[in-house]
């Protein structure tokens, strides 16, 4: 979940992206994970899943590192981090994500997806379809 105050608004990136709403020093918490509020999703739940649910996990949910067999979900504003291969946050130690320089109000967020999701194929519009190569066992 969010440590930080955020927005959802159009990003340059893709889509839309998660914004900072006030500024954020360098090396602050920004996100931690937190399986009351993070949901954690049986991958062999997904194949029986409506269409649109599906749709919705292949964008927005990952391949829980730590949890195999799981996929997370984020319900807040998080699932809405684009990608970045110079991100401005780091995710190297997993469940923990922490700002690597101060990050003005108003500039997105971003993350490198690969931190957390090893094997992940960056396909515009698609999210990579996490959900759906975790349900396969990828």
């Amino acid at each position: 979940m969010l440590l930080v105050s955020t927005y959802v608004a159009a990003s340059e990136i893709e889509g839309v992206g998660v914004f900072a709403a006030a500024p954020i020093g360098k090396g602050a918490p920004i996100w931690r994970l937190n399986p009351d509020f993070d949901r954690l999703i049986p991958a062999d739940a997904y194949d029986s899943m409506p269409e649109t649910m599906r749709e919705l996990l292949d964008r927005y949910a990952y391949p829980s590192p730590d949890s195999p067999g799981f996929l997370v979900y984020e319900v807040d504003n998080g699932r809405f981090m684009n990608h970045s291969d110079t991100p401005n946050t780091d995710f190297s130690e997993y469940g923990v994500g922490t700002a690597t320089r101060d990050i003005a109000a108003g500039e997105e967020l971003t993350c490198n997806y690969h931190e957390f999701y090893e094997g992940c194929e960056l396909v515009p519009g698609t999210g990579g379809g996490a959900a759906q190569a975790a349900a396969a066992g990828e």
